[in-house]
């Protein structure tokens, strides 16, 4: 079976996809035939210039299209082809996608597929959704920046939250360590962070003269559910929303959320300093 987009009366030269045996053109029934140009393949990849450089068996016509055989399945042929030729660019949408084409392409030496994949490995969906396994689809293809920019994104989320998938076998233990010290050291960071200015006070809670040094009573319960959840997302998500500062509100004397208002400024600088703790590996 031919491409629908990929059969060009002027090819040159056939990629058969599903093709198990370099040697061999015993195919599945899956196998598509894409009849593309040498030139197009050759510019965009050192691999196939090299091999189309070699030199050629005599053939008995003038009109016999060579054809080469690829394990890859027809979809990541046709999308590395999308990438390469002027049509418009394949839809990537999830991970499961993103990873076959990843590794043809570099398998390949296609730089320029390399370097699109790598700017739609790090989109925002896939960070908020999967970030450990954006993680370990990085670093197992030592694409540092991108594990760094993932590395950031899991401090979101816990890592006991995430789904299993086998992208995340092949995390090495030195870059899953690199990602534990990271997370625990920002959370111990930040709630060294969570000292509270000796002028936060309380009308109410503060109003007597023995309870005038002490913080006010809602601060309690507010640091030690900020601790609890800083150890688990060591980031500034969670812990100065209203839902997360009213908790602490209910815990305390009825003066103590008009104190929790009054103390925005020690918020927002509290925030600012957590916020600029190291947060990649």
């Amino acid at each position: 079976m031919y491409s629908l987009v990929f059969n060009f009366r002027d090819g040159d030269f056939i990629i058969r996809s599903d093709c198990p045996y370099d040697d061999k053109l015993m195919c599945s029934s899956k196998s598509v035939d894409f009849r593309v140009h040498r030139c197009v393949l050759s510019a965009a990849s050192p691999v196939f210039d090299g091999m189309f450089s070699l030199p050629q068996p005599a053939t008995e016509g003038d009109t016999v299209i060579p054809i080469i055989p690829f394990p890859e399945t027809s979809a990541v042929l046709e999308t590395i082809l999308r990438f390469i030729y002027p049509v418009a660019d394949p839809d990537i949408g999830t991970l499961d996608d993103l990873t076959p084409v990843l590794e043809a392409a570099r398998k390949y030496d296609f730089e320029a597929v390399v370097d699109a994949l790598r700017k739609r490995l790090v989109a925002s969906e896939f960070l908020e959704a999967s970030p450990l396994r954006v993680y370990g689809i990085a670093t197992r293809y030592e694409l540092y920046e991108e594990a760094e920019i993932a590395s950031k994104a899991t401090l979101n989320t816990s890592l006991a939250e995430q789904q299993p998938h086998e992208d995340l076998k092949h995390v090495t233990a030195y870059d899953y360590h690199r990602l534990i010290v990271l997370r625990e050291q920002r959370a111990q960071a930040a709630i060294e962070l969570l000292t509270p200015p000796l002028d936060m006070k309380c009308m109410q809670c503060n109003g007597r003269w023995e309870k005038a040094r002490d913080p006010p009573r809602w601060w309690a319960d507010y640091r030690e559910r900020a601790k609890e959840e800083l150890r688990s997302r060591p980031t500034s998500a969670v812990i100065f929303t209203l839902p997360f500062l009213q908790r602490s509100a209910q815990t305390g004397c009825t003066g103590c959320a008009a104190s929790i208002l009054n103390s925005a400024w020690f918020f927002e600088q509290l925030k600012r300093n957590i916020d600029d703790l190291p947060a990649t590996v």
